[in-house]
């Protein structure tokens, strides 16, 4: 899905002054990023390390995992293609409504998908649903915000040894329930994380994210990626990040709580649906009206961004996303919707 994704105000016309339309925290401060990525300009004219070694020895050790557990890539779209691409020509479940990327991948390299829209149920009786070689999960999903509790998650992934659990974790900075930990990932072989440090650290701009898992299955991964693919800025920024990881710290019960006044706000105007989140985002339905021209109403006359949510699959064209982004900014957009439902 080349176009469709949240934070597109490169296509807004209007002055945005709030963008609830990304999952990506706002207010970090980036200063002493930006002056370090500065320091390193003149390493442009060189060519990076040309599979980033040094980064991942480094992230690695912030993860208290061996280097050969961990893969830093081109953030995490660049992760889900690079595992598409080792399971060529086999069968993927994927569960609806997810990230778009996830199919996309499969269906570019080859992988045959299913597209499952029964939640986890599907999996109550594996002898009547065989599962095939690979089955996606985002955790927490995106647009959705659930997360599947990780004992069940534990038994199913341990049951089906000959499956390969590829569990997207983008959004694991943004949620209270257990998740699985990268040294969980790694003493199994049908396990394999995705991060984004992207999400996490507020630089979608970079493009950094890593995959987690045994030392087989990254050696696989290693192997299908193009040498340079991460380049010099990145590569420091990483490094950068997990060295200084403690200034990049945000307070996750106030944005949780800020999402279920959100949502309850939303709610008793009778005319949206939310659904249950434990993110810091909400995934709303419009019950007239569609999420199209409430996003563009908020663009233009309030400054203010959503996540169209209606391209994915299984949603309808009233669905929307948003990320709270503290209670004035919220307080405005919970506003400006509420007139438009009513004027």
């Amino acid at each position: 899905m080349l176009h469709g994704h949240g934070d597109d105000l490169y296509a807004c016309h209007g002055d945005i002054t709030a963008n609830f339309s990304s999952n990506v925290i706002s207010g970090f401060d980036h200063d002493g990023l930006r002056c370090h990525l500065a320091s390193c300009w003149h390493q442009l004219a060189h060519y990076p390390e040309p599979d980033a070694a040094t980064a991942e020895a480094e992230l690695a050790a912030w993860l208290r995992v061996r280097a050969d557990e961990v893969l830093l890539t081109r953030g995490a779209t660049d992760a889900i293609y690079l595992v598409a691409q080792m399971a060529r020509g086999r069968k993927a479940l994927i569960f609806e409504p997810t990230f778009a990327e996830y199919g996309d991948a499969c269906r570019l390299h080859g992988v045959q998908v299913k597209a499952c829209f029964e939640g986890m149920g599907h999996l109550e009786h594996p002898d009547s649903h065989p599962l095939p070689d690979l089955v996606w999960l985002c955790n927490p999903n995106n647009p959705t915000g659930a997360v599947i509790p990780k004992a069940a998650l534990t038994e199913l992934v341990d049951s089906h040894p000959a499956t390969l659990f590829v569990v997207d974790q983008s959004y694991g900075a943004f949620t209270l329930e257990p998740l699985f930990t990268p040294r969980e990932a790694a003493r199994r072989t049908n396990l394999l994380l995705i991060h984004s440090m992207t999400k996490q650290f507020a630089v979608p701009g970079l493009r950094l994210g890593y995959l987690t898992a045994c030392p087989s299955l990254v050696a696989r991964l290693r192997a299908e990626r193009q040498p340079w693919a991460v380049g010099t800025l990145a590569i420091e920024a990483a490094r950068y990040l997990v060295r200084h990881a403690d200034s990049y710290v945000f307070d996750l019960p106030y944005l949780l709580k800020e999402r279920a006044r959100v949502s309850e706000a939303l709610t008793r105007m009778g005319g949206i649906e939310t659904s249950p989140s434990q993110t810091h985002f909400l995934l709303c339905r419009l019950r007239m009206g569609n999420a199209a021209a409430l996003k563009e109403h908020l663009a233009t006359h309030h400054g203010l961004l959503i996540r169209d949510a209606s391209n994915f699959l299984g949603l309808t064209p009233g669905h929307f996303r948003i990320a709270v982004q503290g209670r004035e900014a919220d307080d405005r957009l919970i506003r400006a919707i509420g007139e438009w439902l009513w004027e």
